[in-house]
C-alpha cells in the first residue's frame, strides 16, 4: 500500500525543528542511542529530503549550525544558523532555488522557481507557522499557534492502496485466520517451529516487497494530526480520503487495532513517529539495546536453506514493531517477556542471500486457537514455541 504525503512537510519539519529546538528523527536516534546502529528498515523510512547518508555534513560551532549536502558540487544545499538566523539555499547555482531564512521575523521558505505566486512559502512569526504552496485552493496550509500544529493538505490526490491482504495481520495473535489468508497470504510460509531452525533445513519462503512506502513524520507533526476512531472524518479530510473507500477502511482498521487491548502478558503501543518508537522500546528495555530487521536480495517465492551461523540475539525480553498500512509510517509495537530472537542466514535456490530475523514465542497460550500459525503448523496454543520470520519492514528491539 502506498500513501502520498506532500513534500512540503519536509519544509514544515525543518521549521518545527528550528522553532521548537527539537531534533530531527535521525538525530534523535543518534542522541538517545549513540551505540545502536539504525537498521535498514528504519533508515529507508526517513524522509529523503531530511537525510542524505553519504554526503551531508553537520557542524555546530560558535557561529551556529552549518549543513552542506552539496556532494562536492556548486549549487548544493547549505544551511546556516547564526546570530542572523537560518539560511537554506539549494538553488543549484540557478536563480529561483529554495531559500529558507530564520531571523527575528521568523522562518521564510521560498522555492518560487522564478515565478511570482507559484512557489512554496513558509513563514514563522509571532502567530506561528504558515505554509502556502502558491496555488490557490490546491496548496498545503500549515499553522502553528498556541493550540499546537494544524496541517491542511489541500487537494493532492487520495492515497493509493496496493497489495493489501484481506483479513487481520498474522502478527496480531488474538485473531483467527481467514480462508483467504490460509490459501493466498505469502506470510503463511513465514511461520515455523523452533526445533526446525538448524543449518540445512529448507523452507519455501517469500519475503514480499513492501508496497507501503509511507515515511516517518517528525513527532511534532505526527502528534498534531488526530489518530483516533473519534476523529475519522477529520483524518479522512486531512488526507483527501473518501469515507467508505478502500483507503478509508484500511486507515480505520489500523486505528482500531491500535486502540484495541493486546493479548494477556503483552504491552503494546502504536508508534506514530520514530521518536515515539524509540521511547516505547527504551522504556521497556533500557537504552543499551540493539534493533535489527530482515534484509533480502530477492522477493520471489523460492526454497531457502538455513546456513551455518544461526545466532541467538536475546533472552526472553524484546519489543517487536510491525509496520502498519497508513498514510505515514505507523508501527504496532508490543513488548513481551516470552520471546527469543535469532539472526538466521538463508540462501535461496537462485543463489541470493537473506539476513533474516526470526522471533520465537515461547508462550502462545493466550493466542487465538484458530490463529494462522496453529493452522499452518498443526499445533495447539501453549504446547511448543512458535517462530516466524519478520518481513523487511518490521523491527525487533532487544537488550545488549
Amino acid at each position: 500500500m502506498e500513501f502520498h504525503v506532500p513534500r512540503i512537510l519536509a519544509f514544515l519539519a525543518f521549521a518545527l525543528v528550528v522553532s521548537h529546538a527539537a531534533l530531527p528523527p535521525e538525530l534523535y536516534w543518534k542522541n538517545v542511542l549513540p551505540n545502536t546502529p539504525m537498521p535498514k528498515s528504519v533508515r529507508d523510512l526517513l524522509h529523503p529530503d531530511l537525510v542524505e547518508d553519504k554526503s551531508t555534513s553537520v557542524a555546530v560551532g560558535k557561529g551556529g549550525v552549518n549543513v552542506d549536502a552539496g556532494k562536492g558540487k556548486p549549487g548544493g544545499t547549505a544551511v546556516n544558523v547564526g546570530k542572523g538566523g537560518v539560511n537554506v539555499n539549494s538553488g543549484k547555482g540557478k536563480p529561483g532555488g529554495t531559500a529558507v531564512n530564520v531571523g527575528k521575523g521568523g522562518v521564510n521558505v521560498n522555492s518560487g522557481k522564478g515565478k511570482p505566486g507559484g512557489g512554496t512559502h513558509v513563514s514563522v512569526g509571532g502567530k506561528g507557522v504558515g505554509v502556502n504552496t502558491g496555488k490557490p485552493g490546491k496548496g498545503t496550509q500549515v499553522g502553528v499557534g498556541k493550540g499546537g500544529v494544524s496541517v491542511g493538505t489541500g487537494h493532492k490526490g487520495k492515497p493509493v492502496i496496493v497489495g493489501v491482504h484481506p483479513g487481520p495481520s498474522p502478527f496480531l495473535y488474538k485473531y483467527a485466520a481467514t480462508e483467504t489468508q490460509l490459501h493466498h497470504d505469502p506470510t503463511v510460509a513465514l511461520f515455523f517451529l523452533e526445533k526446525d531452525m538448524h543449518p540445512g533445513k529448507m523452507m519455501n519462503l517469500q519475503f514480499t516487497e513492501n508496497t507501503n512506502t509511507a515515511t516517518f513524520l517528525p513527532r511534532q507533526v505526527a502528534d498534531s494530526i488526530p489518530f483516533s476512531s473519534n476523529n475519522l472524518p477529520e483524518i479522512y479530510s486531512e488526507f483527501s480520503v473518501k469515507p467508505g473507500s478502500t483507503e478509508a477502511e484500511v486507515m480505520k482498521e489500523t486505528i482500531k487495532e491500535c486502540e484495541n487491548p493486546g493479548i494477556e502478558g503483552e504491552e503494546k503501543e502504536c508508534a506514530t513517529s520514530l521518536e515515539s518508537m524509540i521511547d516505547f522500546s527504551t522504556s521497556k528495555l533500557g537504552k543499551n539495546v540493539q534493533a535489527i530487521s530482515t534484509e533480502v536480495e530477492s522477493t520471489q517465492m523460492q526454497k531457502y536453506t538455513i546456513k551455518t551461523g544461526v545466532k541467538k540475539m536475546a533472552g526472553d525480553k524484546s519489543v517487536v514493531c510491525h509496520k502498519q498500512n497508513y498514510a505515514y509510517a505507523v508501527f504496532y509495537c508490543h513488548a513481551t517477556q516470552t520471546t527469543r530472537v535469532y539472526a538466521v542466514p538463508l540462501e535461496g535456490a537462485d543463489g541470493t542471500n537473506a539476513k533474516a530475523v526470526a522471533v520465537c514465542h515461547t508462550d502462545t497460550s493466550a493466542w487465538n486457537p484458530k490463529h494462522l500459525a496453529f493452522q499452518v503448523l498443526n499445533v495447539k496454543p501453549g504446547t511448543v514455541p512458535v517462530c516466524h520470520f519478520l518481513p523487511q519492514d518490521h523491527v525487533v528491539w532487544f537488550p545488549n
